[in-house]
């Protein structure tokens, strides 16, 4: 009995591990709305995140892979340089801005938007094959139309208000920052900015693919991460006074702490380690339950009230997701057979993505 309850608890782990990560990208999201609430800049706020995220990786990377990490080449640094603006700086500010313009639900909502994209940007590029003919291409047509579709729905329809529970906590109370009081124009902007962040991490992904084949996960995170410091902190320092970069025992020392360190640190070894026990799309799988946390944690903490529009949007969303991830693995099933080595290699790491 003990025996069968060890085995059942290892074969959870993956999905244990994928559920405290989504947990901790929820907090993220709050505690992103708690440091603009306190006054802090988006822009600082980000390049801080990248900083400590450096401070995470780097002695992770010169650890685990000190005897497998080849030489630094310019067409290595090159690509982490051009990952550390799409996957990073570029991917963060987009993000952090469109979750102050529109809410936590509606940007949680675009990360599910990220597999569509992906494979927009693939065929657009000619680096997949559309395969309308096949079950697997129909699949991830269909997904690709059920995503964006429900995009829409959930940015231009909003619909009956659902009050799903009722309590007293508003931890944005004193600054009235709730999605129901901002104008149509910040939220069509801020739609526009979460697409943008959706966008540059598809292309994030295409170009972390050429990479991965080059150099070790780990070591490539710390140098995407070095790289998008250097892109945060010289775009803060342009556009920010030297007085706001200041950080006291607060909220917002928290917050970039938390978001650097756990959340673009220590949770993206953990996804690493995820992909590498149950593959890319195991990962993928998981991006809806960030979703529901947020949406939850939006009504529950930052009264954030639930429309038709959004519900019917999110659902839409999803099944979009599912569909094309249903395709992909159609498809990496079948170019598994013909190539296990290949295709296993290929596929360890791709959808790693940078969540929150």
């Amino acid at each position: 009995m003990a025996g069968k309850l060890v085995c059942l608890f290892e074969g959870l782990k993956p999905t244990i591990a994928m559920v405290m990560i989504q947990i901790t990208f929820g907090g993220i999201h709050v505690l992103y709305k708690l440091a603009k609430n306190d006054g802090m800049s988006m822009k600082i706020m980000i390049a801080y995140r990248m900083i400590f995220a450096s401070a995470s990786m780097v002695p992770l990377a010169l650890i685990l892979e000190r005897n497998s990490r080849p030489r630094l080449t310019g067409r290595i640094f090159f690509l982490g340089f051009i990952l550390g603006m799409f996957g990073g700086s570029l991917t963060h500010n987009l993000y952090v801005e469109s979750l102050v313009l529109t809410s936590a639900t509606f940007v949680a909502a675009m990360t599910n938007l990220t597999p569509a994209l992906t494979f927009i940007m693939a065929t657009i590029l000619r680096m997949e094959r559309l395969a309308i003919g096949t079950d697997a291409g129909k699949a991830k047509v269909l997904g690709t139309i059920l995503s964006i579709g429900g995009a829409m729905i959930f940015t231009f329809y909003k619909g009956i208000g659902i009050n799903v529970w009722t309590t007293n906590i508003n931890l944005l109370h004193h600054h009235a920052m709730t999605t129901s009081k901002q104008t149509s124009a910040k939220e069509a902007l801020g739609a526009l900015l979460g697409v943008g962040s959706g966008v540059s991490i598809a292309i994030w992904m295409i170009i972390q693919a050429k990479l991965s084949k080059v150099y070790p996960p780990y070591s490539a995170t710390a140098l995407t991460s070095i790289c998008a410091s250097i892109q945060s902190v010289a775009y803060a320092m342009c556009t920010e006074e030297w007085a706001a970069w200041k950080l006291g025992w607060n909220i917002r020392l928290l917050t970039v702490v938390y978001t650097g360190v756990i959340g673009s640190g220590l949770m993206i070894a953990l996804m690493a380690w995820v992909a590498r026990m149950r593959g890319a799309l195991f990962i993928s799988s998981f991006y809806p339950l960030l979703l529901i946390i947020v949406a939850i944690v939006g009504s529950l903490m930052l009264d954030e009230l639930l429309h038709l529009g959004s519900i019917l949007g999110a659902v839409f969303i999803i099944l979009g997701l599912y569909s094309v991830l249903w395709g992909k693995g159609k498809e990496t099933m079948e170019a598994t057979q013909l190539n296990p080595l290949r295709s296993s290699k290929d596929s360890e790491l791709r959808d790693v993505t940078v969540q929150g």
